[in-house]
């Protein structure tokens, strides 16, 4: 099992397009993945589920990654949210 700790750097935190695109990228990979943030843990692979939790910008997660891939799958899904998921990262955050 691999955790990181992120910042989330988009401006918009994890609304509709941000989560489809971070959801997008989880499926591609056979591990679980979780985003955890507020006493909550979420599946990465539903947009619906990630929405539920109400992820700001600037707000602290953890990614949790387990299983066969769980290296691979970090590593981009990391990539993916420091990146600002299709927007623009707010500077300072990270």
């Amino acid at each position: 099992m691999i955790t990181k700790s992120l910042t989330v750097v988009n401006p918009s935190g994890l609304h509709l397009r941000p989560a489809g695109l971070l959801s997008k990228e989880a499926v591609k990979y056979k591990c679980e993945i979780y985003i955890r943030s507020k006493g909550k843990t979420v599946t990465a692979k539903s947009v619906l589920k990630i929405m539920t939790a109400g992820i700001k910008c600037g707000e602290k997660i953890e990614l949790v990654c387990d299983g066969e891939d769980e290296k691979e799958a970090s590593e981009a899904l990391t990539e993916a949210i420091m990146s600002g998921l299709g927007e623009e990262p707010v500077e300072g955050l990270e």
